[in-house]
């Protein structure tokens, strides 16, 4: 039987899973296994640097596939109009997409004694529902069920027999109400609308103020492959008069997405250099459509620019990204949906509203 598993699907995943094992007791680290699924983000070389740590005791790729992969499951989607035939078609894909998906699972995940899945909202946690294998839920991004609680906004309508249902594993819904998921990790517990008994608060703060000089080494090794590209940008930021930093997300299409940044840069830049950090699922090629602005790496976690000496700008800006983490700038500015709503129908951005 081995110890433990991170089932990863974001760059931020990794970081996370890196912070709770440095947190761990010295003899106990190096016993984990990292599975990066491949679904939703490309991970680069990321998987042969972790190999030359050493740090892990083995990390996998997982070709993790979504429903429409499968179209023989698109029958079972159908709105019949009637919630009980619904909730009956809805029993037979979820056990219809665990079978699909089970060719695709690099691992015999009963092999260990703790499972840790990001964002079970993607197929790896109604998997492990539908098989009977427990697993510790984290949440997708810091503080993200204030910005969605995917949970309820997804099966609105009925949510209290839904939520049943999945307790007794007949459906699977996220963020912890399915039966076989022990409980999930959260950040604060404070920004939460809706709180839910198996939410347990584990600040992200206290795992990054713990961090010796050696575990900031380790992690720049782990996902800065240019050093001197982040430096570089750094140092030009020393040069520019009142810098400020623009954090993308991954939002709307991409031609929205390129008016976003230009609004940003007219409203923020004062004229002067404006730095990007583009979000790693973000495909908006922000060097070719804004050459004039220094960038950083998309696959550095932003929480990482914390490690270099010297970094400082007067404003970080972002939409959604959760910026409570950085610790290199005067102002943090956090937009949210009154500025989205400029851009897109209300409705398509406004998630919790639906609840």
């Amino acid at each position: 039987m081995k110890d433990r598993i991170y089932v990863c699907h974001t760059f931020y995943h990794v970081y996370i899973s890196f912070l709770k094992e440095l947190a761990l007791p010295g003899e106990e680290q190096g016993k984990a296994t990292l599975c990066l699924s491949k679904m939703s983000n490309d991970f680069g070389d990321l998987k042969e640097r972790l190999l030359s740590l050493h740090y892990f005791e083995d990390v996998l790729e997982f070709d993790e596939k979504r429903e429409d992969f499968f179209p023989e499951l698109a029958k079972y989607k159908i709105d019949r109009g009637n919630i009980l035939i619904n909730m009956f078609y809805r029993i037979r894909f979820t056990r219809e997409f665990a079978k699909l998906q089970a060719p695709f699972v690099p691992v015999d995940f009963k092999q260990y004694r703790n499972i840790y899945v990001f964002c079970d909202s993607d197929p790896i946690g109604l998997y492990l529902n539908m098989n009977h294998i427990y697993y510790h839920a984290l949440e997708d991004g810091l503080d993200c069920l204030k910005t969605l609680d995917g949970a309820r906004v997804t099966n609105r309508g009925h949510f209290a027999m839904k939520a049943r249902m999945a307790a007794w594993n007949l459906i699977f819904i996220e963020n912890g109400y399915s039966k076989y998921c022990i409980d999930m990790e959260i950040n604060n517990r404070s920004v939460l609308k809706y709180d839910f008994w198996k939410y347990i608060e584990v600040p992200r703060e206290a795992l990054y103020q713990r961090l010796t000089r050696e575990d900031r080494e380790l992690l720049l090794r782990a996902f800065v492959a240019n050093k001197k590209q982040i430096e570089d940008c750094i140092a030009k930021s020393k040069e520019t008069q009142n810098p400020i930093l623009i954090l993308s997300d991954p939002l709307c299409d991409l031609d929205t997405r390129r008016q976003i940044m230009k609004d940003l840069i007219a409203e923020y830049g004062n004229g002067g250099i404006v730095f990007i950090k583009p979000h790693p699922r973000d495909h908006l090629d922000y060097a070719k459509e804004f050459p004039e602005c220094p960038q950083f790496a998309p696959s550095v976690p932003m929480e990482l620019l914390n490690f270099f000496e010297g970094i400082h700008f007067d404003k970080v800006i972002s939409v959604f990204t959760e910026l409570s983490a950085i610790k290199f700038a005067d102002e943090k500015i956090r937009l949210e949906s009154d500025f989205m709503d400029r851009y897109e129908s209300p409705e398509i951005h406004r998630h919790n509203d639906k609840i």
